[in-house]
């Protein structure tokens, strides 16, 4: 699917300030959105929006439909009476440039069991049917992800909770032991239900305040899921699992330049087999679910479709591996047939096959060029604007890379030069220098870090692939958003035509001048 001529923002909500520990669906998202509009983007990009778990990796989630309650806004549970305003009145001195994980996860749990039990004793009959109304239509994933949840604390004594670590008979899921542990967990199943329910409710609502004003919301899609994870625990079927339910097989990528051992992911794969046999029916949920949450989706790793690197579960690194085929072609003609056209982005980053570029063009995905890549190498290398297509999406860096500051004084002498005469400047503002190279690429997207927007150092990195730990962590505070940044990101975007209603008027001129 071709994208028209835009620009819009990278951001994970986690990011937004917020006196609550972790950026949230409150106040500062919605004033983000403004900004968005009075700086003349038409895009909010986010990472994945689901339940983190281990290392607090939104691309490690339990579960590929549900959503993280963390960013459940405290402050509109008080105003739509969820929560009583006494609740928040005194909040913990959390740091507001940076996401302290532990004590956050332990304030803002407690802080919503506490909106759960003030629901069950005060919510209205309105609220009471909403919810009802929610937990039947989500049933098909929603049942099992309350449960998993539940059972994780019950044994998170026990490695974590990890599921493969209960008791056998429920880790199997034998059906007495799921209606026995349903019955005696089910307050706790319960609040689960209740918080996606808050989490669909709120994130939903700043979707749609959004989506009115003209900014669409790009979603984020690992390829993969979690082991921990209820998709893993319910559908054990579609999965390589032992008959104890440990992976034979799991994911990762093959030793390269950037890494002599590879990358052992660790997330099971899929049988991919089992999955066309029922006409990928867990994909079309899961897909849809997407589309529920956002208007277009990044699918990251999108090579996988083609081929991925299988590694043998007992292998402790990714050297001991072989190439498998994916479902290729065949899978998104069917979920194409089945859903309609396909507003997606394929991450093709990394060693790309001329396989996986025919995949990718065959359905007019727009792949994704990131300008740090181009410089200090090739002189015409793939991710240098002039030898772009326009069907990509640009970038000057992703939430994987360093900011582009950061990027700039730890790059080599060689790449600094190569940088500063490809775009003829001195390099002093070199984050505002890339974000003018993107924009005036013929790229029909152009998204850009808050970061960078920002000209931040990589204090503010988000992630670091491999490393664990002491990431995911960046916010930015509330002063931010000046009027100065919406100026200075206004005027790029209609200079390089990228600001909505231009493309209709640069269409129109044309057909003008034509029959002139």
């Amino acid at each position: 699917m071709r994208f028209k001529r835009a620009a819009g923002v990278l951001l994970h909500p986690t990011s937004l300030p917020s006196r609550y520990g972790i950026g949230d669906f409150g106040q500062s998202a919605y004033r983000f959105v403004d900004f968005l509009i009075e700086s003349k983007q038409a895009l909010w990009q986010t990472l994945p929006l689901g339940p983190t778990g281990y290392g607090d990796s939104p691309y490690q989630c339990f579960s590929a439909f549900a959503g993280n309650p963390l960013l459940i806004s405290p402050d509109k549970l008080v105003e739509e009476g969820y929560l009583p305003a006494t609740a928040v009145t005194t909040v913990p001195p959390f740091p507001n440039h940076q996401v302290d994980y532990g004590p956050v996860i332990t304030y803002k749990m407690n802080l919503l069991r506490q909106a759960f039990t003030h629901f069950q004793s005060n919510g209205t009959a309105v609220q009471q049917a909403a919810l009802a109304e929610f937990s039947q239509e989500q049933a098909y994933w929603l049942d099992d992800f309350a449960l998993f949840m539940a059972l994780k604390t019950q044994f998170a004594h026990q490695d974590g909770g990890v599921w493969n670590t209960w008791p056998q008979e429920i880790a199997l899921r034998k059906p007495k032991a799921m209606k026995e542990w349903g019955n005696k967990l089910a307050n706790e199943v319960a609040l689960h239900k209740f918080l996606q329910f808050l989490f669909f409710k709120q994130w939903l609502e700043l979707k749609a305040y959004a989506n009115i004003r003209g900014i669409q919301i790009v979603g984020d899609l690992p390829i993969f899921v979690a082991y921990d994870s209820a998709d893993v625990w319910a559908n054990p079927d579609l999965f390589f699992l032992d008959e104890a339910g440990q992976p034979t097989v799991i994911a990762g990528v093959p030793p390269d330049y950037f890494s002599e051992t590879g990358q052992r992911w660790g997330n099971p794969l899929y049988r991919w087999d089992r999955m066309e046999a029922d006409g990928y029916a867990w994909w079309e949920k899961r897909l849809d679910m997407s589309f529920v949450q956002a208007d277009i989706v990044r699918i990251d790793h999108f090579r996988g479709f083609d081929a991925y690197w299988e590694i043998p579960a007992t292998e402790p690194t990714a050297v001991v591996g072989r190439w498998v085929r994916g479902p290729g072609a065949p899978f998104f003609r069917t979920l194409q047939e089945k859903l309609g056209e396909l507003p997606l982005i394929a991450e093709d980053l990394g060693v790309i096959t001329p396989e996986v570029e025919a995949l990718r063009d065959e359905f007019n995905f727009p792949g994704m060029k990131i300008l740090q890549f181009g410089f200090g190498g090739e002189r015409n290398s793939s991710f240098l604007p002039h030898s772009f297509g326009r069907n990509c999406v640009v970038y000057t860096g992703t939430h994987d890379n360093e900011t582009t500051v950061g990027w700039y004084l730890n790059a080599s002498q060689h790449e600094q030069d190569h940088a500063r005469r490809y775009m003829a400047v001195n390099g002093h503002d070199i984050a505002w220098d890339m974000i003018r190279l993107a924009h005036s690429s013929v790229a029909n997207t152009a998204v850009i870090p808050m970061q960078d927007l920002l000209s931040l150092g990589n204090e503010a990195r988000m992630n670091f692939p491999g490393k664990v730990g002491g990431y995911w962590r960046w916010r930015f505070r509330t002063d931010a958003l000046s009027d100065h940044l919406v100026y200075r990101l206004r005027e790029l975007t209609e200079l390089y035509g990228r600001a909505p209603g231009q493309q209709q008027t640069a269409k129109v001129e044309a057909i003008v001048a034509e029959k002139a």
